[in-house]
């Protein structure tokens, strides 16, 4: 391996180490959320077709990863669902999911950011990006679109964490709201955990080993609140706990004292 890379963070919550820098489009009331059939044609070529071998040889050659679990969609294979994962990963964060839950149309709710580049954002959509609403008034579209889905049995990525922390091996904190949907939706729940770990003859190589664990649901004797907060925790607990087996560190992250001025 090469040396270490190093690098320091103040606020596990904000904190973002993507180097890219994009001007995010407005997602508004005349964003089109819903699709046309032409759209979904083509949508479903982009996603379950085209790009599959892209998305395979990158993952086995780049990444040489490895699911443990995805027996476990079977339960819910005739139902749509969300998928909560660590966010480690630039640009094979995008296709992981649809990896594992393959042939399942698998769709991820992003940052306008991600839409936004020139000349590819729409790419990105037709690969299954659904951006958050920027208002109110785009909210209600934005909801229909994540229930539509849902009752086409697709599963729906989300990255609790927000931010992006490449090959970081531990799970930061992360908040409650995402976990509206499924418990607003009555739909269940999975996570999966990237884990970097060594091989080769001097255990100096890192492969990706992605743990998938699942279903969990929200408690129905509980209010609306309570059971975003009891899943979420659920989640967090087991992402934790699949951590601890990453062995290896490409990059070091070491938290800042923030008493100290520099």
């Amino acid at each position: 391996m090469k040396e270490k890379k190093i690098i320091y963070y103040e606020d596990e919550l904000n904190d973002e180490f993507s180097e890219a820098v994009i001007i995010p489009r407005k997602i508004d009331e005349n964003y089109k959320y819903k699709k046309s059939f032409m759209w979904n044609v083509i949508s479903y070529i982009f996603q379950n077709v085209l790009s599959m071998p892209i998305k395979y040889c990158y993952a086995k050659f780049k990444l040489k990863i490895k699911f443990v679990g995805k027996e476990k969609f079977r339960k819910c294979k005739k139902t749509g669902f969300f998928l909560y994962g660590n966010h480690t990963q630039i640009f094979a964060d995008t296709f992981i999911p649809s990896l594992a839950d393959f042939p399942k149309r698998n769709f991820l709710i992003v940052n306008p950011e991600n839409i936004s580049m020139k000349g590819s954002g729409w790419v990105v959509e037709l690969l299954g990006a659904v951006p958050v609403p920027g208002n109110i008034k785009a909210t209600k579209n934005f909801m229909d679109r994540i229930e539509e889905l849902q009752n086409k049995n697709c599963s729906i990525t989300i990255y609790p964490e927000a931010h992006i922390w490449p090959y970081y091996t531990k799970i930061r904190p992360f908040k409650s709201v995402s976990f509206k949907y499924p418990v607003k939706m009555h739909k269940p729940v999975y996570c999966f955990v990237n884990t970097y770990q060594s091989y080769g003859k001097n255990n100096d190589k890192v492969k990706l080993v992605t743990y998938i664990d699942g279903p969990f649901y929200a408690d129905k004797n509980l209010s609306p609140k309570e059971a975003q907060e009891q899943l979420r925790n659920k989640v967090y607990e087991t992402m934790c706990k699949r951590s601890e087996n990453s062995n290896i560190e490409v990059i070091k992250y070491i938290k800042r004292d923030s008493s100290v001025s520099l």
